[in-house]
């Protein structure tokens, strides 16, 4: 998949940058310098994992999505609420009440992303055991589009062992606006689909998907801001109409385990946060988790419950979610998407996932080779302890950004320091120096 022009959810606001580097320091992709006193993002590393959102101290960064004004350029409107929504509530027990309060904001239907989600367990449950026959290590879940990212930039030797399905929310889309088409008697276009999400990752994918061609969501609007808007309605609803139709599988999803226990896949494991995936990713590269069948990471803590966009806290939300899933255990459901969203064509990716390096260091071959251990070089002589005083999270980043011209090298504190002390001791030899005519030639 050819990495493609993208523009990120998440932004910097330099007015509010203090210039600390908590946010570098925690970048998994090294996405982050600072540079002047303020942090700069490199948007062809950036994964939109919002770990940085998570950690600024002074709420510099930020996630842009789109606002319920988008709406008005469609007829039809159609919100595709994540399964993380149902578990941000405190005085709600009745789901249903929360999607009656979207339709009270400008929606004129709901669509669970949480009944998609049940499809999607299905298809995968009829596919893993095929797709793993020509793999040595696990699959991964493709449900993260920050972990998918991050594989794509940072992990070539497991990129086929990402399962390339489509998203829920992806499907949900698909189906949601077929069942549009339908009730509202409108073409694709005069139909407004929009995702709420609870991290920017998703935000960003819903704009610039993996493996489709064309975007299938219209919008994304951070969870955050529908909360707030929606949460006036919610006691003003009294005989709320039955919108909810998934089930425990579905909404499951939002917290991390979900996804491999929807699918019943007995040998899986489930990280979460984005420390933790790269843990697991370094492992599965590294052929030490062959005896596992399944992956399933979450860039955030806990799953998708741990958003940066979320409102609740994880932990509360998460065991919401858990709660509701035990509720609806013994509960009957036979709503599912229309079969005919189901076709594999329609649930795969026309195009399979690639290795997108994040350095490149020149488009010339040989002239790459000679940068590369130039690169080596400059880090040999650093010190190696990744302090981050000079604005890059590593010897290593700083080394590349010298060789690309980013940086100098008395960025390095210790090697300006080293530097110092030299120019120290010729100036104290300088200052005992005396011309000859001067000397005196009986001092031994």
């Amino acid at each position: 998949m050819p990495m493609v022009s993208i523009t990120h959810s998440v932004t910097l606001e330099e007015d509010k940058c203090k210039g600390c580097i908590n946010c570098m320091k925690k970048c998994p992709t090294e996405a982050i310098r600072v540079r002047n006193g303020k942090a700069t993002i490199i948007s062809d590393r950036c994964i939109d994992c919002g770990e940085c959102i998570r950690v600024c101290p002074s709420h510099a960064k930020n996630a842009i999505s789109d606002s319920l004004s988008a709406l008005q350029a469609y007829k039809y409107n159609v919100a595709l609420p994540a399964p993380t929504f149902y578990g941000q509530f405190k005085k709600v027990s009745d789901i249903n009440i929360i999607l009656n309060a979207l339709l009270k904001v400008g929606f004129d239907d709901i669509f669970e992303v949480a009944l998609a989600a049940q499809s999607i367990s299905d298809y995968m449950q009829s596919i893993i055991s095929e797709k793993r026959e020509f793999l040595d290590g696990p699959l991964i879940s493709s449900a993260c589009p920050a972990v998918v990212r991050l594989i794509s930039v940072r992990f070539p030797g497991i990129v086929d062992n990402v399962i390339n399905v489509i998203s829920p929310a992806e499907l949900a889309a698909i189906a949601a606006r077929k069942k549009a088409m339908q009730t509202a008697g409108l073409p694709p276009s005069e139909i407004g689909v929009f995702f709420i999400s609870p991290c920017p990752a998703k935000i960003t994918t819903a704009k610039h998907p993996f493996g489709i061609e064309k975007p299938v969501i219209d919008g994304a609007i951070s969870m955050k801001d529908i909360y707030r808007t929606i949460l006036p309605h919610l006691d003003k609803i009294d005989n709320p109409k039955a919108l909810f139709t998934s089930s425990a599988r579905g909404i499951s999803w939002a917290a991390s385990g979900g996804e491999g226990g929807s699918i019943g896949e007995e040998l899986y494991i489930a990280a979460d946060g984005i420390e933790n995936v790269v843990k697991v990713l370094d492992e599965v590269e590294n052929d030490k988790l062959k005896s596992v069948k399944f992956v399933e990471l979450n860039a955030c803590p806990g799953g998708c419950v741990g958003g940066c966009l979320t409102v609740e806290n994880p932990f509360v939300a998460r065991a919401r979610i858990k709660r509701m899933s035990r509720e609806m255990q013994s509960e009957e459901r036979s709503v599912s998407v229309d079969k005919s969203c189901l076709k594999p064509e329609t649930l795969h990716w026309q195009k399979p996932l690639e290795y997108e390096p994040i350095l490149r260091i020149d488009e010339k071959r040989s002239v790459a080779i000679r940068k590369m251990a130039d690169i080596e070089k400059i880090f040999n002589e650093l010190p190696g302890i990744d302090c981050g005083s000079c604005g890059a999270p590593s010897c290593e980043a700083l080394a590349e950004d010298i060789i690309l011209g980013a940086a100098l090298d008395g960025d390095c504190i210790f090697k300006l320091r080293e530097r110092m002390y030299t120019l120290f001791r010729e100036m104290a030899e300088l200052q005992e120096y005396m011309p000859p005519p001067f000397r005196d030639s009986s001092a031994k």
